[in-house]
């Protein structure tokens, strides 16, 4: 149930009433007793949602479940082996021939 702000037009007296929302809004000011009162447009309290159970994502299906995890990416591990496999291929040999080092005895 929301809280209501009122402010009567006779004397300016403010107050807050919590009423339903399908209540009647109030008439008679209880400081001076005139039918002055009026209802004011509030910011008011938007609806707040909290714990599990509002969001789709909470109610995803178990083959849902499933896709999601064979299109996640691989592991670290995985990765880091493809990786060397594909460095050995690319390497390139040395055609150099290697120097000759003259010995003296």
């Amino acid at each position: 149930m929301p809280t209501y702000e009122y402010k009567c037009a006779n004397c300016d007296h403010m107050m807050e009433a919590f009423q339903s929302i399908t209540a009647n809004p109030l008439k008679k000011c209880p400081e001076c007793g005139k039918m002055k009162l009026q209802r004011l447009l509030g910011t008011g309290a938007g609806l707040i949602f909290k714990g599990s159970g509002f969001y789709e994502t909470d109610y995803r299906s178990e083959s849902y479940k499933k896709g999601a995890e064979s299109e996640k990416p691989k592991t670290d591990s995985a990765k880091t082996n493809s990786k060397k496999e594909t460095k050995t291929e690319t390497k390139k040999t040395d055609t150099k021939p290697a120097s000759k080092k003259e010995v003296k005895s």
